[in-house]
C-alpha cells in the first residue's frame, strides 16, 4: 500500500499541481497589484490637474482647429494658383 503513495507518477503529478497553484497565485497577486496601480493613477490624475485642464484642453483644440483652417486656406490658394 505504501508503494502506491510513493509512486513516481503520483509524486510528479502532485509536485506539478503544487507548482501550478503557486504560479497561478503569484500571477493573481501581480494582476491585483497592477489593477491597484492603475486605480491609483486614475484617482490621482483628476486631483492633480484640477479644473484648469478642461479649459486648457479646449484652448489647445481651438488652436489646432485654427491651424487646420489656416492650412486649408493655404492649400486652396495653391490649388487656385494664387500666391500668398
Amino acid at each position: 500500500m505504501t508503494t502506491v503513495l510513493l509512486d513516481p507518477t503520483i509524486v510528479l503529478t502532485a509536485g506539478i499541481l503544487v507548482a501550478v497553484i503557486v504560479l497561478v497565485g503569484a500571477a493573481l497577486r501581480a494582476w491585483q497589484g497592477w489593477l491597484e496601480l492603475k486605480r491609483s493613477e486614475l484617482e490621482r490624475v483628476p486631483a492633480g490637474r484640477g479644473g484648469s485642464e478642461e479649459g486648457s484642453g479646449l484652448g489647445t483644440a481651438r488652436i489646432e482647429l485654427a491651424d487646420l483652417k489656416e492650412r486649408i486656406r493655404k492649400l486652396e490658394a495653391i490649388a487656385s494658383g494664387v500666391e500668398l
